[in-house]
């Protein structure tokens, strides 16, 4: 029978041979945290390797996800579909083992964790979605959902900003169900890290409001206890501070930055294998060893126990059992299409003037009776940004609701909405200036990537904003969120197409949206019917004349300085169609006669945004125009802006002309 010992080297073993044969990777945490990783994986981890996505299951992040060989490793021990050969492709091109945790590669691996700090703050969103639907659906002497989230996390993500943030709002809102292990082996890539990080890392996590423990981190029983300890403090999360030996097993590299970012070299591999006692070749794993931390079975167990206890809610509470089994299956309501379509056209025959902002609220309001899972929250500008309706209770450490004011944490508020989306149950939106996209731009990202469905409200869109000044008008946010792969970016130009783009982001499943609004009122539109379907393919012709000469392109505030000049133009004997383009992402998924209905190849085009120009050019070409910004804004009045930089009738008409 194997050892304990035994279970730990086999982690030893196929991270620093699997990181030689790629000679790439990083061995070293790995080997540190083999204990650690026993301890939780085969002691304390609630899972089930045949059903990777059972709903009560413990989730698991490696926050420090250079050092993912660790979690490959596990993966392939425990019993996941995760074989020798796919250990042995690992960082290769379409790997299932990539270079860090990829969300979609390999089952179990429940965030994507590159980034350093996006980890734990995921993990932060997995902690609190368990809370939120715990007091959603749990009733006396059902709780159905009722799991922790274990995280392991390094140096580099305590230092990371973004854990800062997070890990701040999980101390105020107690989440006992978090337990974090803090690999603290002194090292990183540069070196030794007392000359750039001497937090008293400790201190600082009890002054957040967490239970704080310190262990020798290779001492598995001191490792058990501290979680027992853990687990009996139920309003705070938990650190377990454990100190390591970065490369423990490697006679020369160990407690170094050697063993970090690199392979070990073949001669110290051989020379840590004589120095574990692991006298197999690589990527052999002895049948004792692979029996001792076969997980299938007592997973299967640990869910057919779950799948009675949820039988027995069914039966008491049928109606919560098959919301709760919509929403972990992350299907819209039975009558959503019919229910959106009536909203939408309600909305559009008031036509109400009124900014994007404050109709991206009476969207919210008007969709969140529809939608139980609805997670909002705004980075301490609810009020500006208008997310919170009378359909939403603020959420704390002790009250059950479905607003959560994140305060002053952007990038933190994208990472745990992450964490939220991937936890299932919950469609999390939260908002922010536009200009402030840029403090959580990775985390945006990493919804990206992911194929995560979060909402991000950007509010304050341009230099329409007004008195702020440059700091808060955004002029190059707008595109660069648009190049991001999967990111669907909607520039509603009124009341009706912003309630669309709204039902288009809540049935956008494979990522996120972006919803860029107005501070400043737009004109009240009223649109046909038929204009429906057309603002949800992104772009469509707003108004047309035969024969049209020019094609102006335009979206939210500038739309209508493009009707008023094509109304001026056309007057004058200058045939003008004007196309609204809330959405370039979505209009260029359209098929090819769509968008050449639209954009009539031949005719030349100018485009109007209150952004940097140089997007457009994949529209308009040499030959075309973009009445655009390409400099920073000013400290005035939004209206007096828009004339200074250009946004007026005289000037489109002007640009037009120069392009005929």
């Amino acid at each position: 029978m194997a050892t304990r010992v035994d279970l730990c080297n086999a982690i030893r073993a196929l991270s620093m041979d699997a990181v030689q044969k790629a000679n790439s990777g990083h061995p070293g945490a790995p080997m540190g945290m083999a204990e650690i990783a026993e301890v939780v994986w085969n002691h304390n981890l609630s899972h089930n390797p045949t059903n990777p996505q059972w709903a009560n299951r413990d989730r698991f992040v490696l926050s420090n996800g250079h050092g993912s060989m660790l979690i490959y490793s596990l993966l392939h021990l425990t019993g996941y579909d995760l074989g020798i050969e796919d250990i042995k492709t690992f960082r290769q091109l379409h790997s299932r083992c990539a270079g860090h945790p990829e969300f979609g590669y390999a089952p179990g691996i429940e965030t994507t964790t590159g980034p350093l700090g996006q980890g734990i703050a995921n993990a932060v969103g997995f902690a609190m979605a368990e809370k939120l639907l715990a007091n959603q659906f749990n009733k006396p002497g059902h709780d159905i959902v009722d799991h922790y989230t274990y995280v392991f996390l390094g140096d580099g993500c305590m230092m990371e900003g973004v854990s800062h943030e997070a890990c701040a709002l999980a101390g105020t809102w107690g989440l006992g169900k978090l337990v974090a292990f803090w690999d603290d082996n002194g090292i990183s890539i540069d070196g030794h890290i007392e000359g750039w990080y001497t937090d008293d890392t400790a201190g600082r996590f009890k002054a957040y409001g967490w239970h704080v423990v310190s262990v020798d981190g290779h001492d598995q029983d001191a490792i058990q206890k501290a979680i027992d300890e853990a687990k009996k403090v139920t309003d705070k999360p938990s650190l377990i501070c454990c100190k390591t030996i970065i490369g423990k097993g490697s006679p020369n590299k160990s407690g170094s930055h050697d063993c970090h970012g690199s392979a070990l070299g073949d001669a110290e591999v051989a020379a840590t294998r004589a120095e574990i006692g692991w006298a197999h070749e690589p990527f052999v794993i002895p049948a004792d060893v692979y029996a001792g931390w076969d997980q299938k079975v007592k997973g299967a167990k640990r869910e057919a126990d779950w799948n009675d206890k949820f039988a027995a809610y069914e039966k008491a509470f049928p109606a919560e059992a098959a919301e709760f089994k919509r929403r972990m299956n992350n299907e819209l309501p039975a009558n959503w299409k019919a229910e959106t379509d009536k909203i939408i056209a309600a909305i559009n025959e008031k036509a109400e003037g009124v900014a994007s902002r404050k109709a991206s609220q009476n969207a919210i309001g008007a969709l969140a009776p529809l939608l139980p899972e609805f997670l909002g929250g705004s980075a301490d500008l609810t009020g500006s940004n208008l997310t919170s309706t009378g359909s939403f209770v603020h959420v704390n450490a002790k009250e059950p609701g479905n607003y959560i004011s994140y305060g002053v944490r952007e990038f933190g508020m994208a990472a745990i909405m992450n964490g939220v989306a991937l936890h299932g149950g919950l469609l999390p939106f939260g908002g922010t200036f536009h200009m402030f996209s840029d403090y959580m731009k990775n985390g945006m990202r990493m919804s990206a990537l992911m194929h995560q469905r979060v909402i991000y409200v950007l509010t304050h869109d341009s230099i329409g904003q007004g008195e702020d000044g440059p700091t808060h008008q955004p002029v190059e946010n707008t595109s660069g969120l648009r190049y991001i792969p999967r990111m669907d970016v909607w520039r509603p130009a009124d009341a009706t197409e912003t309630t669309v783009a709204w039902v288009a982001a809540v049935e956008k499943k494979d990522g996120p949206t972006s919803l860029v609004l107005s501070r400043q009122n737009l004109p009240g539109i009223k649109h046909e019917a038929k204009d429906f379907d057309a603002i949800r393919k992104g772009g469509y012709v707003f108004s047309d004349v035969a024969g049209a000469q020019v094609i102006i392109i335009a979206n939210g505030s500038e739309l209508d300085l493009a009707v008023k000049a094509a109304a001026e133009l056309n007057a004058a004997g200058t045939k003008v169609r004007v196309v609204s383009m809330p959405s370039t992402n979505v209009f260029d998924r359209q098929d090819q006669a769509y968008k050449d209905s639209v954009l009539t190849p031949g005719v030349v085009r100018v485009a109007v945004e209150a952004a940097h120009p140089d997007f457009w050019r994949k529209y308009v070409g040499l030959e075309g125009a973009v009445v655009g910004i390409d400099t920073f804004g000013e400290s005035a009045p939004g209206g007096a802006l828009m004339k200074h930089f250009g946004f007026t009738v005289e000037n489109v008409v002007n640009t037009v002309k120069s392009v005929l």
